[in-house]
């Protein structure tokens, strides 16, 4: 049976529109790091470049070279762990300038993927769809933890608004915030969907507070 991540994965994928506390174990993922504004050309080249890999993972028995263990499943959505870079957070006064920013994209990978077929598979797609982007993806495992997680309904602008019940909520229930850095997951593709209707997981890290 196909392995649908809406299905069988809700309580980490599709959480409601208020916040709560989960604990998120560990996951596989082809992960590639970069700098600037989202809006600028050069970003969905990062992300074309994780779906090509994510792709070419899940069409793998079509290309006989099956992974030991697979099964059939859904591709994993888009992530991007985000923060600004020191010299913006130096001089940070409230205002977000996103050419500032520090992100991390990823997309998470089935159980059955190992180091071994993720540089295989990498090779591969470097010589079927060569791009140099390629050059910058890593294959990670990486864990959460302890984190607060809603749903964040409509622009991406406006996700200062649902942080700051996150950040009360979490109060609330006895931890703080371990940074700034948070994680987005992406449930709408932003060049099809209007803004308002965007769906997107936000999640940050916690730990108890001490007082």
């Amino acid at each position: 049976m196909k392995h649908e991540w809406r299905k069988k994965e809700k309580v980490v994928y599709l959480p409601k529109n208020k916040p709560e506390l989960i604990e998120i174990p560990e996951f596989k993922f082809f992960t590639i790091e970069g700098e600037g504004n989202p809006n600028n050309n050069s970003f969905p080249e990062y992300i074309g470049v994780l779906y090509s890999l994510s792709y070419a993972i899940k069409m793998s028995p079509k290309k006989g070279i099956e992974p030991k263990g697979y099964f059939d499943y859904t591709v994993y959505p888009l992530e991007g762990i985000w923060d600004l870079n020191e010299e913006a957070k130096k001089n940070y006064n409230g205002t977000l300038n996103k050419d500032d920013l520090i992100f991390k994209l990823m997309i998470r990978q089935p159980g059955f993927v190992t180091e071994e077929f993720a540089q295989k598979i990498l090779e591969i797609t470097k010589v079927k769809k060569p791009h140099e982007l390629l050059d910058k993806v890593k294959f990670e495992t990486i864990s959460d933890g302890l984190c607060i997680q809603m749903m964040h309904l409509g622009s991406y602008d406006n996700e200062p608004e649902s942080f700051k019940q996150m950040e009360e909520f979490s109060a609330n229930e006895g931890f703080q915030r371990i940074s700034k850095v948070h994680r987005e997951i992406y449930l709408s593709d932003a060049r099809k969907v209007v803004p308002e209707k965007l769906k997107t997981v936000l999640r940050f890290q916690v730990i108890p507070s001490k007082n």
